[in-house]
This record gives structure tokens, C-alpha cells and sequence, in this order.
């Protein structure tokens, strides 16, 4: 059960809706590990590479959400404005450099 404390101090209880799950984020050690795997310096949180891999990883999860929830349809609003987001990266990493680019699609495995 969820308690939620209003201004008066007053407990209100909300049951768990059965079926329903709490939106799960990347785990702290699933991004480090992303972080390290594809960061080019120590403190590289901003890189093309880091962000194109971390969305990436948030796409899977949202992907496997989608095959169990068909009909969540604000999930999939965000799936899509993610892929748009993911797509903006790509675009800018093979315009400034090209071999980066390839090295990331083929290490993600997101062209055939």
C-alpha cells in the first residue's frame, strides 16, 4: 500500500492497482557500466557516444514495455520523441565524424 502525507498531516491510503507497473529507470550500475563502455576521458557524461548509448539502452526498456502493454500508448508517444532524439545524435556524430559514427552503430548494432 502507498501512504501519501498531505499539508494537515493526514494518511491517506491508496491501494496498488494489480497489473500496473512502476516506471523503471536505468539502474545506477546500468549506466555506469554504459558510461564506461563508451565514454572517451574520465567525466565524459555529454559525449554523442554516451548519449546515443544511453538512449539507446532506455529504447530497449521502453521496447519490451511495448510488447507486454500494446494499448500504453503515452509510452510509446515517448518511445518515439526518444528514437527522434537518438536519430538528431546519429546525424550530428556522422556529419562532425564519420568514423566515430560507424565504430558506435556497429558496436550498438542499430544498422544491418
Amino acid at each position: 500500500m502507498l501512504y501519501l502525507a498531505h499539508l494537515e498531516k493526514v494518511r491517506v491510503r491508496i491501494p496498488r492497482i494489480p497489473g500496473r507497473f512502476v516506471k523503471v529507470p536505468l539502474t545506477k550500475e546500468q549506466k555506469q557500466a554504459t558510461l564506461d563502455k563508451f565514454r572517451a576521458h574520465e567525466g565524459d557524461t555529454g559525449s554523442s557516444e554516451v548519449q546515443v548509448a544511453l538512449l539507446s539502452r532506455r529504447i530497449e526498456q521502453l521496447v519490451e514495455h511495448l510488447k507486454a502493454h500494446k494499448h500504453d500508448h503515452h509510452s510509446r508517444r515517448g518511445l518515439l520523441m526518444l528514437i527522434g532524439q537518438r536519430r538528431r545524435h546519429l546525424a550530428y556524430l556522422s556529419r562532425k565524424d564519420n568514423r566515430k559514427y560507424q565504430a558506435l552503430i556497429a558496436e550498438l548494432g542499430l544498422r544491418k
